[in-house]
C-alpha cells in the first residue's frame, strides 16, 4: 500500500527527546575533536547555565560536576598480564556527605593516621595522599596488630583522598588505594616459583623420566603458585575496599571527626620524632 515502508521513520524535526539530545551532543563533540578546532574551557558556571537551558537541574550537575573533578583514570598497567593472571590491585570508594571539603579531609587524615598506621606523603588542598609508616612504632603496631584492625590499608603504595564541594553543605570524597606494587611482588614470586618447576622438570628429563612426569612439576608448581597468588591479592584487595568503604560509613554517620589524639597516640608520635632521621 502506498505509505508502508520497511525503513526506519525520521526523527522528529519539531523537538529532540533527552535520548536524541545527547545523541547530538556527543556527535557534535566527536566531530570538533576530528576537526582539529581548540577545545573550549568552560566556567561552573557557564556549564550550569547550558545545562540549564537544556533542562538539568542544578542540583545533579554540581554532583556530576564533583565527580568528574574526583574522577581516577585507570592506568595501562591495570590492563596488563599482571592484572589478567591476579586479577585488579587498584580500589576506590567515593560518598557525597554532610560537610566542608577541609574539614572531612582533617577528618579523613587522623583516621589514617590514628587506625590505618599511614603517615602522610604529600598533601593539597583538595586532596591528601599517604603510605604506610615504616619506622618502628609502625612496624610494632602492624605485627602486633594493635588495636585489632589488620592495618587492610598498610599493604598499599598510596593511599589517596580527594574532597570536592558540591554544593555549600554538601561534598564528594572519594578515596582510592594503590596495591600494585604489592600484586608485583607477588607475580614475581609466582615466576620464580614456576622457573623452579621448569629446573626440576629439566632434571627429570635428564635422568631419562617420561615427558610427562617432567613437564608435571613446572606445570603443578606454576600453577599452583598463580592461583595461590590470585586468592592473596583478591583477598587483600577486598580487604582494603572493605576499609575504604567504612571509612566512608563513619565518615557519612558523623562518627569519624576531627578529634584530638588519644594518649597512645600521643607517645607514638612523641616516640617517632624522637628517632633519628634518614636523609
Amino acid at each position: 500500500m502506498t505509505g508502508d515502508s520497511n525503513l526506519p521513520s525520521r526523527t522528529n524535526s519539531a523537538g529532540l527527546d533527552r535520548g536524541a539530545l545527547e545523541r547530538v551532543l556527543a556527535r557534535a563533540a566527536e566531530l570538533q575533536v576530528g576537526s582539529g578546532e581548540p577545545d573550549e574551557v568552560l566556567t561552573e558556571d557557564q556549564i550550569l547555565d547550558l545545562g540549564k537551558e537544556v533542562g538539568l537541574s542544578s542540583q545533579h550537575l554540581r554532583q556530576a560536576l564533583a565527580e568528574e573533578r574526583t574522577r581516577v583514570a585507570l592506568p595501562p598497567d591495570e590492563g596488563g598480564l599482571s592484572a589478567k593472571l591476579l586479577g585488579g590491585a587498584r580500589v576506590g570508594a567515593s560518598r557525597t556527605i554532610n560537610g566542608r571539603p577541609r574539614e572531612l579531609l582533617d577528618a579523613v587524615d587522623q583516621w589514617m593516621q590514628r587506625q590505618e598506621c599511614l603517615q602522610v606523603k604529600r598533601q593539597f588542598p583538595d586532596r591528601v595522599v599517604w603510605e604506610a609508616r615504616r619506622d618502628l612504632v609502625g612496624t610494632v603496631r602492624r605485627a602486633f596488630n594493635v588495636g585489632g584492625r589488620g592495618y587492610a590499608l598498610a599493604r598499599a603504595h598510596e593511599v589517596a583522598a580527594t574532597a570536592v564541594a558540591v554544593d555549600e553543605s554538601r561534598t564528594l570524597v572519594r578515596i582510592d588505594a594503590d596495591l600494585v606494587p604489592f600484586r608485583s611482588t607477588l607475580a614475581r614470586q609466582s615466576a620464580g616459583a614456576t622457573v623452579l618447576g621448569f629446573a626440576a622438570g629439566g632434571v627429570l628429563a635428564a635422568l631419562n623420566f617420561a615427558i610427562g612426569v617432567a613437564v608435571a612439576p613446572a606445570v603443578l608448581v606454576g600453577a599452583g603458585a598463580f592461583y595461590l597468588a590470585r586468592g592473596v591479592n583478591g583477598r587483600t584487595a577486598t580487604a582494603a575496599q572493605l576499609a575504604l568503604e567504612q571509612l566512608l560509613d563513619g565518615l557519612e554517620r558523623g562518627e569519624i571527626t576531627k578529634a584530638q589524639p588519644s594518649l597512645l597516640s600521643a607517645l607514638a608520635a612523641a616516640a617517632a620524632s624522637s628517632l633519628p632521621r634518614k636523609y
